[in-house]
């Protein structure tokens, strides 16, 4: 089924998308190098326009030597070459724009390469320079300055201090190769506004800004008081929610009123989303407003466990929050930083049922929906990885890998790379397993009751149905332990989610015809029997 959506011109139109999220180098690759790059993207936006999207959320392509996937960037101006180049760019985006599609790119402002011109002149300018107050340098510890500045803990494992010839340590949050700016210096300010008004003027549709919560760290760089050597327990990790002095500052969000001015300049409703962490969901509200960004993820779903009070509990409170700061919740399964939801949600035929019933789920919310690439196709975590083609720099120093939900989507045939590349390709830059080939967009296309089939039917019924229009409210039901009921309503349409976790059929009842569901139903007296972990929506007019 072929469908074709309306080009957005409402400035808020944000609000309600559905914004598929696009691992630049695991998407499609168009030269055969291994590795997907921009023209890949391009050759594939038909398939994303007929899935139904309407936002492509691209992860870095800029200039990097790609210590940690591009998330290391040397040049937020230029387009890195294993990725293509600025012209590849601009045909993409014309394309996207011609199909439809909104694009919005990440924005990684809390550190650069250590590769950066100004982190080598940094280095070569020594301590006290100018140079060097654009990043975080200070003197060490001890009698001879060799212990680090504090006890700060890179998200990465290890010290977030690295020490440099002249004896200095400079801050890294993340890896060595990816020093911390120093975001109270107006230049590192000047700059990034900057950088906005380039992609901006290159018609990109929203940024998403990378460890939003970070660019500002308290006063005096104080100890947090612990460490992972001393008590075994890290300061923090990925979508942590711990307060810590590197963390969540008051002060940063001077920068996000600083940065809203500039978006709101150019027509056509530009906009930001935060991947910020908080301490609480009140601190993480307060990135979202008129006069900062329009948007923060909301992560809490994505950890919300598979049981009916988990979602019913998360639901309630993101919707509580989106209706004090007056912007859209966003939902989200998966991402690039978290294992994907099929292997989460128990793995093999029962985290497939899950994870179609949680997609029925999320689609049917008000606010807006942020999918993952593949989750489309149902693709689980890839687990067996050999370690030496890990290339998540934190598994260096945790044991610990995103690798596996990075591995190149299978597009069609019977071998790996499954059409990533194009014919003759070998290779991919991770291996896709052998299992994926029943999974591919080729093998699941046209066929009733595969997931990619039940994202495009439920995608657009989110478009064209009365009740899912715009953010609206939703009303939970009445029903028997373990399942979730909620209705949306417009007007005299009507349409009503029904999520089985209880552990057993249930039957169901008064809501109308089904419209789509993850698993079959059968009818059961003037009622339909909806299986074990499985969701269907049912209108009635």
């Amino acid at each position: 089924m072929t469908f074709t959506p309306t080009p957005a011109t409402d400035d808020d139109w944000w609000r309600s998308a559905v914004v598929y999220q696009v691992y630049v180098r695991s998407f499609a690759d168009a030269n055969g190098d291994g590795i997907g790059d921009l023209r890949g993207i391009r050759q594939r936006l038909p398939y994303l326009r007929d899935l139904g999207v309407d936002a492509l959320w691209l992860t870095p392509f800029y200039t990097s030597p790609q210590v940690d996937a591009g998330y290391d960037v040397a040049d937020y101006r230029d387009v890195d070459p294993l990725f293509g180049n600025l012209a590849d760019f601009d045909e993409m985006i014309t394309d996207a724009h011609g199909l439809g599609l909104r694009i919005i790119v990440d924005l990684v402002p809390n550190h650069t390469s250590d590769a950066h011109p100004w982190f080598t002149a940094a280095l070569a300018a020594g301590p006290g320079s100018p140079e060097r107050e654009r990043y975080l340098f200070a003197d060490g510890r001890g009698e001879h300055g060799e212990l680090p500045p504090n006890d700060w803990e890179s998200i990465f494992g290890g010290p977030a201090w690295t020490r440099v010839a002249d004896g200095q340590w400079y801050l890294h949050l993340f890896d060595p190769a990816q020093p911390d700016l120093n975001w109270r210096h107006p230049e590192v300010r000047a700059e990034f506004e900057d950088v906005l008004r380039f992609w901006l003027d290159r018609g990109v549709d929203g940024f998403r800004i990378d460890v939003a919560h970070g660019m500002i760290k308290a006063e005096g760089l104080p100890d947090v008081g612990f460490s992972s050597m001393t008590t075994g327990q890290r300061q923090s990790e990925m979508l942590g929610k711990a307060r810590l002095p590197y963390f969540d500052q008051d002060e940063v969000h001077d920068i996000y009123r600083a940065w809203r001015p500039i978006l709101d300049s150019y027509p056509g409703g530009r906009m930001a989303v935060a991947e910020a962490w908080a301490e609480t969901p009140q601190r993480l509200a307060r990135y979202i407003g008129p006069d900062e960004l329009h948007q923060a993820f909301s992560f809490d779903f994505l950890d919300a466990t598979w049981s009916a009070d988990s979602f019913r509990k998360v639901i309630d409170t993101a919707l509580a929050e989106a209706t004090v700061v007056g912007a859209p919740t966003t939902w989200v399964l998966s991402n690039h930083d978290r294992q994907r939801h099929v292997t989460r949600y128990g793995d093999g035929e029962a985290g497939l049922r899950r994870a179609r019933a949680a997609a029925l789920l999320m689609l049917a919310l008000p606010g807006c929906a942020y999918l993952y690439q593949g989750e489309e196709l149902g693709l689980p975590e890839v687990l067996d990885l050999p370690d030496e083609l890990r290339q998540d720099p934190s598994f260096r120093r945790t044991g610990e890998s995103r690798d596996g939900c990075r591995v190149p989507i299978p597009w069609s045939g019977e071998l790996a790379p499954y059409g990533f590349g194009p014919a003759g390709s070998e290779s991919s830059w991770l291996p896709a397993p052998t299992t994926w080939r029943s999974l591919s967009v080729a093998a699941q296309t046209g066929v009733p009751g595969s997931t990619l089939e039940l994202y495009r039917t439920a995608l657009r019924i989110r478009h064209e149905h009365p009740a899912l229009a715009g953010l609206g409210d939703i009303t939970w039901l009445e029903t028997e332990p373990g399942v979730l009921a909620f209705r949306r309503a417009v007007g005299n349409a009507e349409l009503t989610c029904v999520v089985n976790i209880s552990g057993a059929d249930v039957t169901i009842t008064g809501h109308g015809r089904p419209l789509v569901a993850s698993a079959d139903l059968t009818e059961r007296g003037d009622g339909h029997v909806l299986p074990v972990d499985a969701a269907a929506w049912f209108e009635r007019r």
